[in-house]
């Protein structure tokens, strides 16, 4: 991490501690939020929250990895988790699987070079009778079929492109 992108991470935990008035109960906001803006919450966010929240910083690890929605190493934009409960297998998630990896070309538990998309299964999503299901950040998408999968990944390469087009208004 360069040292100008740990003074803005940096700055940005102040100001998130700062608005949980430095109380630990602020830790899981200020903790979704780095993850919303870096991706991960790398060891330098976790010490830095440490320092600002009097907690000891093995105590935010411990979070940080018994949360699967929170993330050590960096994902990708896109965060495609399929369900693998037993009713999304037998609701066909065998082949959603297969397509989403054909798709992005990547297996799961990996992120694609352009760091656009990482795919994770999830233990359960709570859909159980809509299966097979998929949270892509978080927007669920129910009765996927292999079909789906090619829209939805369409539909997600669209929006980056939409908000990479953004970005270079503003720089």
């Amino acid at each position: 991490m360069l040292q100008t992108e740990r003074e803005t991470l940096g700055q940005e935990i102040i100001a998130l501690a700062k608005k949980y008035n430095n109380k630990r109960s602020g830790l899981i906001p200020i903790l979704q939020t780095i993850q919303e803006n870096y991706h991960h919450i790398s060891e330098f966010a976790m010490q830095e929250i440490a320092h600002l929240l009097d907690i000891h910083p093995v105590e935010i690890y411990g979070v940080v990895t018994f949360y699967s929605f929170l993330r050590l190493k960096k994902t990708g934009r896109f965060v495609i988790r399929l369900c693998k409960t037993i009713s999304c297998d037998m609701a066909g998630k065998a082949n959603v699987a297969r397509q989403l990896e054909n798709e992005l070309g990547i297996a799961f538990g990996e992120t694609t070079q352009d760091g656009h998309f990482t795919l994770e299964y999830v233990n359960c999503l709570g859909l159980c009778d809509q299966g097979p299901a998929l949270l892509m950040n978080d927007i669920a998408f129910t009765k996927v079929t292999p079909e789906k999968v090619h829209e939805i990944i369409k539909g997600a390469r669209r929006a980056f492109g939409a908000y990479a087009q953004e970005e270079k208004t503003y720089v």
